[in-house]
């Protein structure tokens, strides 16, 4: 299967979706990450994304590249917020971690620890996932879900 803007649609061993097309961004570590067509909602993906979804994914994936860096700077400062709530108390106290303090006080010197991103994917209702391993939680990662273009929802990786 074509698609005008995807090319060419492959279905992979894990019976996931991805094209031709990848992402690069040089904030991130990795570049020309696989894109993943459709959500899988932990159950195999039977057929083919329609002709229909995947333009709906284009646009989504479009909107998301043309405001690019306005995105990339939504996804740092969730971040750093949820360093500052769920992991600075133990990371900035050695009496806890049992190392000296990583001293990680504001977006710049958090970002080194969100730069490996692992997947994006595009879903219906224009939904975009963005995967990362986050080096100071490598169990649980960082997924943000956006939707319509915004930013709703940041947790660990399918939590979203």
């Amino acid at each position: 299967m074509t698609h005008k803007f995807w090319g060419t649609i492959k279905e992979d061993d894990w019976a996931e979706f991805t094209s031709d097309i990848t992402f690069s961004h040089p904030f991130f570590n990795e570049q020309n990450i696989e894109i993943f067509l459709g959500d899988e909602d932990g159950e195999e993906i039977e057929d083919f994304p329609t002709e229909q979804q995947l333009t709906e994914f284009a646009e989504t994936y479009q909107m998301f590249i043309e405001d690019i860096e306005s995105k990339l700077q939504s996804i740092q400062n969730k971040a750093f917020e949820r360093y500052l709530e769920l992991y600075a108390h133990f990371y900035e106290n050695p009496d806890k971690s049992g190392k000296p303090a990583l001293n990680i006080d504001s977006v710049e010197k958090h970002n080194d620890a969100i730069k490996d991103m692992t997947a994006l994917r595009v879903s219906g209702g224009k939904i975009l996932r963005l995967s990362i391993r986050y080096l100071l939680d490598t169990e649980h990662g960082l997924e943000f879900k956006f939707v319509d273009n915004q930013l709703v929802k940041m947790g660990g990786i399918a939590e979203t």
